[in-house]
């Protein structure tokens, strides 16, 4: 398990771990700079988040951060030298699984001492943060009547449903010339049947064009979903085409409306509440800020009954084996690692993606040198509990506590499979910034640092980075994100819905062969 308390600053940089040969550069630190209560002169300008070697590390001897392998020296390194992807090597080294060593139970807080927010009970007992009428197209050949009967109710059209948080459209792009039968349809159906059935969701409108290969009929089957009043369909080949299509769609949303507006907020357990955990534009400092902080968080969340989804697979790659030493069973374990394995022996075979070494420009920009490094902040969204469960993508999770879905680290798609699962909120963290959304669930940005966040303040929610500057301890820091959880989870607005985002992230996992 990652140490995360074993920190010391240095002046301008910061060492997380004793055993580390790198500290982290806090500011920009000039070149001939001696460190403070060290020997070490930087040999170059250091920007802030980049890595600083303090000892002198010899050619393929490992970079640790954390105490965590994060690469390899290319060449002989000598201390005061800044390191990044130009210096260390990205390579496949051996990691002991150690499967369940480090596991401790979970300690629930007692039911009577659990915090509540108000939410939107439903009849099956799952519990919405947001009351949405979805409207979801099952090919893309639909994606524009969708989109046309969602836009339909403007603001001033809602304003006579104030229970109501909006009518939204999920189309996407596939349609005959995908694979009929096998994992790429299933993960379809999934998906979809995971958006009619989500908590966010009062009730849904399926739209389909008629001859694709994903079938209304074949959907409704393969998920067990029973048309009713709460669920409607429409089949444009049927319906008399776009126009028609569109002007049914109109009037059966606005039955809907009606209903959906009889929903009230009531007090509910925090153990209805399920985040899925995302990060994007991340830089040197979300491993040290914000991806902790919300690690702190979700251990706080988890005891009291809910349920954090950490994801993005390829962003978990090379330190999986913090993971799954704490795996509430060797079996949750391997499952982890199971599908890490398909992503590296199948999937990604052949192919310049995050798993086999590279990250993202802005990555690279913000001081991260490979994936290794990047998956060691990501990871840590997990927060320390025990690994309950992992699910496929989009699989509907049932597991309280910490879990993982499989997804790809492109953030729309990953938190598309989360909100299929049943997340009725998204934490997002970011370092270089980020404006994200995702209806119909809220999205909650976490600024690493404080420059990003004042430059961005109309997209981000909580600065983080006031962990750096001294303002709050990472205790702290987690509880007032959670306290957040309680306030959105109860109606409060996150900047992307003040924005309105969230109408075009909705991206389901295509792992299949377009015909």
């Amino acid at each position: 398990m990652l140490n995360l308390n074993d920190k010391k600053t240095t002046g301008p940089a910061i060492r997380l771990n004793s055993a580390d040969n790198v500290s982290i550069a806090l500011t920009e630190i000039n070149s001939g700079a001696r460190l403070p209560d060290t020997n070490i002169v930087t040999r170059e300008i250091i920007p802030p988040g980049y890595k600083i070697a303090i000892s002198d590390i010899l050619k393929g001897n490992p970079i640790t951060k954390y105490n965590v392998t994060i690469g390899f020296a290319k060449d002989d390194i000598l201390a005061g030298t800044m390191l990044h992807n130009h210096n260390i090597e990205f390579k496949e080294f051996h990691r002991d699984y150690a499967y369940t060593k480090e596991f401790k139970p979970l300690e629930l807080l007692p039911e009577n001492k659990r915090a509540t927010f108000q939410g939107y009970l439903r009849p099956n007992g799952s519990v919405g943060t947001r009351n949405f009428i979805a409207i979801v197209s099952t090919v893309n050949c639909s994606a524009t009547v969708v989109h046309a009967i969602a836009d339909h109710f403007t603001k001033e059209r809602l304003a006579a449903y104030p229970n109501v948080d909006g009518v939204a459209a999920f189309s996407h792009d596939t349609g005959c010339g995908m694979e009929m039968t096998g994992e790429p349809m299933d993960l379809l159906h999934r998906t979809l049947a995971g958006y009619i059935r989500q908590p966010n969701v009062a009730s849904s409108l399926i739209v389909g064009l008629g001859c694709e290969r994903c079938q209304v009929g074949g959907l409704f089957q393969a998920q067990k979903l029973e048309p009713g009043p709460n669920l409607r369909t429409l089949v444009m080949q049927e319906s008399g085409g776009t126009r028609q299509t569109i002007a049914n769609g109109i009037a059966i949303v606005e039955e809907l409306l009606i209903e959906a507006n009889k929903c009230r907020r009531q007090t509910v357990s925090a153990s209805h509440i399920m985040v899925g955990l995302q990060c994007g534009g991340s830089d040197g400092f979300s491993s040290i800020t914000a991806n902790p902080a919300l690690g702190k968080a979700i251990d706080i969340l988890s005891q009291h009954g809910g349920t954090g989804i950490l994801s993005e697979t390829p962003e978990i790659y090379g330190v999986e084996h913090t993971l799954t030493t704490r795996a509430a069973s060797v079996e949750i374990g391997k499952k982890l690692i199971e599908r890490i394995r398909w992503w590296k022996d199948e999937y990604a075979v052949g192919r310049d993606v995050q798993i086999n070494g590279t990250v993202s420009p802005g990555n690279q920009h913000g001081g991260l040198a490979n994936i290794l490094e990047k998956s060691l902040g990501s990871s840590m969204k997990g927060g320390t509990g025990p690994l309950m469960d992992v699910y496929k993508y989009a699989e509907p999770v049932k597991t309280h506590g910490f879990v993982f879905m499989d997804s790809p680290g492109f953030d729309p798609v990953s938190a598309t499979g989360q909100i299929a699962g049943g997340a009725n909120m998204i934490a997002f963290t970011t370092g270089r910034g980020s404006c994200f959304g995702a209806k119909p669930s809220p999205s909650i940005k976490l600024a690493t640092n404080t420059p990003m966040f004042k430059r961005l303040e109309e997209d981000m929610d909580i600065n983080c980075g006031a962990i750096l500057d001294g303002e709050v301890d990472m205790e702290a820091m987690g509880q007032r994100i959670f306290e957040y959880f309680l306030y959105v989870a109860s109606g409060g607005k996150t900047k992307s819905e003040q924005l309105n985002l969230g109408r075009h992230e909705f991206i389901p996992w295509n792992i299949g062969i377009t015909g």
